[in-house]
């Protein structure tokens, strides 16, 4: 079995849920929980916008599209998703970064991102 990191958020609190619907995660149990083998880091629970998803799969990773062999529905505005750290970050300085619920992103985001682009880009729900 795989061992969790600790499920700490950027604000030092306990890591709130980011979707069960759809769900999310790296473990695939709602939360931006992180592991040793999580090597994209999927620690940002980021709500989608229709910008941020056209660019995503500009850069290659089309979110929006249905993959059902992969139980993956497909995402739409308003959905949260615990986006890659580096993703993430790329969004930001390319001036298309989706909202960020700081209570359901994972500390080890920090790693990767600072502080102050994921305050800058905190949703106004959480």
């Amino acid at each position: 079995m795989i061992e969790k990191d600790p499920s700490l958020n950027v604000l030092g609190g306990a890591l709130a849920p980011c979707s069960t619907d759809p769900m999310t995660g790296f473990f695939r149990n709602g939360s931006c929980d992180t592991c040793d083998r999580d090597t994209g880091s999927h620690t940002v629970c980021a709500v989608m916008t229709e910008e941020f998803l056209a660019y995503s799969k500009y850069v290659g990773n089309d979110l929006s599209t249905p993959r059902p062999q992969w139980g993956f529905p497909g995402l739409n505005p308003g959905d949260h998703w615990c986006l890659c750290a580096s993703r993430f970050l790329q969004a930001h300085e390319e001036g298309c970064a989706p909202k960020v619920n700081l209570d359901a992103t994972h500390v080890k985001a920090l790693n990767i991102v600072p502080i102050e682009v994921l305050t800058e880009n905190a949703s106004p729900e959480g």
